[in-house]
């Protein structure tokens, strides 16, 4: 599938020493240090609602960690899917009383609207779970012939058993979670309560795909799994044993640590025998005013929203990027007051002949982004550098700033 327009990185001065990216994960530091190359896979949405502040939160993320792996020299490669086959998409549709395809087309392309706007860079391969119906029945059939399915009335099931030393939470967490997260625990003839649905027989009224395996449809998270397997590896990714793990990094929100990322990493790993990332980086959760931000509260956010409201992008942008990616942060009309503020000083400054020195703002920008992408530092670097133009400080070009705020930051002041 075709994702928004491509965007221009503008290049920056060779003479700046990018630093290797070291992120914080679920499973301790990282750094990319070691990589001339980055396969990259992005949790898409579910297409039944408007891009909210959460949603734009986590690809601002990742968007960072693309654009500074390739000013870096780092080649990037990039897949982010789309879960546009899911009980809340289906349960949406039949709510509103729409198609549940036409509902999904609609909230995709407001979704890449909202993603043009906000200047994230598009993935290079866009891919929906409806595309992969013939390469996840495969791959179900490759780890029921590895041991690791088995049936439940007309429905398949995954043996988590041999990944639950690798579980990120405890294990009365993770029920808990499960069960409020599209599991079931308690359904009557599984192995383990953890157990992950494979294949779900068709129930009427529900869409459905034939395969070796009945009319049905598949689990969401083996959907992502074949999915970064298949579009960031060669098409034998199944049988093939090059690379120490089959992707670099693996991205989405925190509330994909479990079950979500947990599952389809076990999973993969089921199908390939390999390790399925390097790293797992999860941004944190958006609210609003005090409270958790939710379709339930009726309190979300919505990027379209604001741009309707004739709010400019860049400063939804600056105002998320004034929190670390991955804490959970409240938004408020203040923060987006200041947010505006801010890129109004530096408008100012850059429109200006005459600024203060750019080079080691530029270099210090870098060096927080290197330092698990700080970028409440590297705003504090710009800020000052604003203050020391303002008071008269010279021998800066405005125009690499901008070129380096834009190439970095994604924004195009």
């Amino acid at each position: 599938m075709n994702s928004w327009p491509t965007l221009y990185c503008p290049p920056l001065s060779p003479a700046i020493n990018f630093k290797p990216l070291k992120v914080a994960t679920v499973y301790g530091e990282r750094s990319f240090a070691e990589f001339e190359s980055a396969r990259m896979y992005v949790c898409g949405i579910t297409p039944y609602d408007a891009t909210h502040l959460g949603h734009a939160a986590t690809y601002l993320t990742f968007d960072l960690v693309n654009r500074y792996l390739r000013a870096a020299g780092t080649s990037v490669a990039f897949v982010e899917n789309i879960t546009d086959i899911d009980d809340p998409l289906l349960e949406r549709a039949t709510r509103d009383n729409l198609n549940w395809q036409d509902l999904a087309a609609s909230q995709i392309d407001l979704y890449c609207s909202d993603m043009t706007a906000l200047r994230i860079l598009p993935p290079d391969s866009f891919v929906p779970a409806t595309a992969v119906m013939d390469l996840v029945s495969t791959a179900i059939s490759k780890m029921q012939a590895n041991g690791f399915v088995y049936l439940v009335d007309n429905d398949l099931y995954f043996d988590i058993s041999t990944f639950l030393s690798d579980l990120p939470i405890p294990l009365e967490t993770a029920l808990a979670i499960f069960a409020e997260r599209g599991g079931d625990p308690q359904r009557v003839g599984k192995r383990h309560p953890l157990d992950p649905i494979l294949w779900l027989a068709n129930k009427p009224g529900e869409p459905g795909w034939s395969s070796v395996h009945g009319y049905g449809r598949p689990g969401w998270h083996i959907e992502c799994a074949v999915i970064a397997a298949r579009y960031l590896n060669s098409e034998d990714f199944m049988t093939s044993s090059s690379g120490n793990t089959l992707i670099e990094l693996q991205g989405g929100g925190s509330d994909l640590i479990f079950p979500h990322h947990f599952m389809s990493a076990a999973q993969s790993k089921a199908l390939t025998g390999k390790p399925f990332a390097f790293a797992y980086m999860h941004a944190g959760m958006v609210g609003l005013d005090g409270e958790k931000m939710s379709k339930s509260k009726g309190n979300l956010v919505f990027v379209s929203k604001l741009l309707a409201d004739g709010v400019d992008p860049m400063t939804i942008r600056y105002a998320l990027l004034t929190s670390h990616y991955s804490a959970d942060r409240m938004w408020s009309n203040e923060i987006l007051t200041s947010a505006l503020s801010d890129i109004s000083n530096l408008r100012e400054s850059l429109s200006r002949e005459l600024v203060a020195p750019t080079d080691s703002v530029i270099s210090k920008m870098a060096d927080c982004l290197a330092d698990d992408l700080n970028t409440p530092a590297a705003l504090k670097v710009l800020q000052e550098w604003h203050r020391e133009t303002q008071n008269g400080a010279v021998g800066g070009s405005p125009g690499e700033l901008a070129r380096a705020l834009d190439s970095l930051l994604g924004l195009a002041l």
